[in-house]
């Protein structure tokens, strides 16, 4: 009789617990108003550089579990609005990373802090001294991007070419290098390399000259007219205003599975 007691409690037991523990293991889901930047505009190109190793970590970063733009809706389809105008003038729009979770900035505060790892400096950070990264502002504990309204992105002139994939390994070239030399992109020259941490990189920098600064204030000028506000130290990060959550950072991971079907690619 306490044999069969026992058993039945215990079945009891696991009848209650799994939904708990389901629970505990449920990933957070993004809000009905953030949308796949596909649902809104598929001729925006997509080359979204966290969830592969060519990056300033040279890893895959957490939360990245595809090569997926999401945005709030807002933010989405003023860029849509940005895309229609660049069509005619001959280029589009790229986007190398829009919403980025909490998690994936807690990768980059853990690497920042691990001052042996420098495998990406020679190109991504080669006139920076690693123990600068936060009090020279090129990596912090919070993002716009987790707000959702906030993208990195760049310009491609018609018709596109295809991009040589990254290999791990290769010799790494400094993002400032004339475009010839450094990692080759299909965008056109912006006068350095997406996420280059370096004084070059800032919008208006005096030192670039020609068509490099002809582009940046075309990507600038269209960006601006619709609603975005660049950041003067990167040319390639725009905000949409007013954002929908300005004090919301969200960390649901980057993935079809958290947006509802509604949101996602048609």
């Amino acid at each position: 009789m306490l044999t069969a007691l026992t058993a039945l409690l215990t079945a009891l037991l696991t009848v209650v617990a799994a939904p708990a523990t389901a629970r505990a293991h449920q990933e957070p889901k993004a809000p009905a108003d953030f949308v796949s930047l596909r649902a809104v505009d598929p001729t925006i190109l997509q080359d979204m550089r966290y969830s592969t190793v060519h990056n300033f970590v040279g890893e895959r970063i957490d939360g990245y579990r595809r090569p997926l733009c999401i945005l709030t809706r807002p933010a989405a389809e003023a860029l849509h609005q940005a895309q229609r105008r660049l069509l005619r003038q001959g280029y589009t729009l790229k986007v190398y990373d829009c919403y980025r979770p909490q998690r994936a900035v807690d990768h980059f505060v853990r690497w920042a802090e691990d001052l042996d790892d420098q495998a990406m400096k020679q190109e991504f950070y080669p006139d920076v001294d690693k123990t600068r990264l936060f009090a020279d502002g090129y990596i912090a504990e919070k993002s716009g991007h987790s707000r959702g309204s906030t993208l990195d992105l760049t310009l491609v002139e018609l018709p596109a070419r295809p991009t040589r994939p990254y290999h791990p390994g290769q010799p790494l070239v400094p993002c400032y290098a004339p475009r010839a030399e450094r990692f080759p992109d299909n965008s056109v020259d912006m006068g350095t390399g997406f996420d280059c941490f370096d004084t070059r990189s800032h919008t208006l920098d005096p030192r670039i000259q020609g068509a490099q600064r002809a582009h940046r204030l075309l990507l600038k000028g269209t960006l601006e007219s619709l609603g975005f506000v660049n950041l003067a130290e990167e040319w390639w990060h725009y905000t949409f205003k007013p954002e929908p959550y300005p004090d919301t950072y969200f960390d649901f991971p980057v993935s079809a599975a958290s947006l509802s079907r509604g949101q996602r690619a048609r």
